[in-house]
């Protein structure tokens, strides 16, 4: 699970710093309107749609995107824990002007349809903490092979290419465990400001995630390496004792500084993240 107990804290922080201000929130309009992201240089022409997807659990809301033409890697994006919204649907086109096909999934379909945030991105996590609160493990891993197996059905899906999976707080576990549910179609992993992506049990993601054969980019945000200090190390440790390929780095932000509509969202560090992200997709999925 992310950092949730300490997301409210990280924003008192920040505004306090003056590393942003309520003139900045002030933007973020009703239902997480995301601020704008940078225009993709060369951005392919995309086609979006509301997608619905039979799990076995019901069926999930979705919003998939892809180029207008030809076929390009698939990639699934587990949101953080506000949820499917207007800045997710703009990360996920951004994707897709970039060359890619793909799915961003609403996670607490279980319980309601997208948005289940109120205000996206600013809702008090307390709203929402009983959402994430409901998934677990097998959730995890029975989603993953139904939002893969969906995508590889799709025409605009090239078969003969691996797919990615990018997870945001609490989507961190989640996208390390799509690699473990499918192994033999994920080829690259990213996570931004994931949550509990390393824990003490058996079942740990980083462990489950080292049974596999991809490539990973863990960006970690500083006030989650501050809390639990040792995480990066024993992910190191663990994806070089398992000879995978994995880009590793903590960011001078707060949690949750990647999503545009976030109360701690930093543009300078985001936009590194998501050019790392470019750089993986680039190796992994060609």
């Amino acid at each position: 699970m992310c950092d949730q107990d300490h997301f409210e804290d990280d924003r008192k922080e920040y505004e306090a710093r003056g590393l942003v201000t309520r003139k900045q929130f002030g933007v973020m309009l009703g239902a997480g309107m995301a601020m704008m992201l940078p225009r993709v240089a060369n951005a392919a022409a995309v086609i979006e749609s509301e997608v619905n997807i039979t799990t076995p659990d019901g069926t999930a809301d979705c919003y998939f995107v892809h180029p207008s033409t030809g076929t390009a890697p698939g990639v699934l994006v587990w949101p953080d824990i506000f949820g499917l919204r207007p800045a997710f649907r703009q990360m996920g086109k951004r994707l897709a002007e970039s060359g890619y096909s793909v799915l961003v999934v609403n996670p607490f379909y279980r319980v309601k349809k997208a948005p289940t945030a109120e205000n996206g991105g600013a809702t008090p996590i307390q709203q929402v903490m009983p959402l994430a609160q409901g998934l677990s493990e097998t959730t995890h891993m029975t989603d993953a092979k139904a939002f893969i197996a969906w995508l590889d059905q799709q025409s605009s899906v090239n078969k003969n290419k691996k797919m990615g999976t990018q997870g945001y707080c609490m989507g961190g576990p989640m996208a390390f465990r799509t690699a473990a549910a499918v192994p033999d179609r994920i080829g690259a992993v990213a996570t931004f400001h994931g949550g509990g992506l390393v824990t003490k049990d058996a079942n740990s993601p980083h462990l489950q995630a080292s049974k596999t054969k991809a490539q990973f980019l863990i960006a970690i945000a500083a006030s989650d390496d501050t809390r639990t200090p040792t995480d990066k190390d024993v992910l190191k440790e663990t994806f070089a004792k398992a000879n995978l390929s994995a880009e590793i780095e903590v960011y001078g932000a707060s949690h949750g500084w990647c999503p545009p509509d976030s109360t701690v969202y930093n543009e300078a560090l985001a936009e590194k993240a998501w050019s790392r992200l470019l750089v993986l997709y680039g190796k992994a999925l060609s």
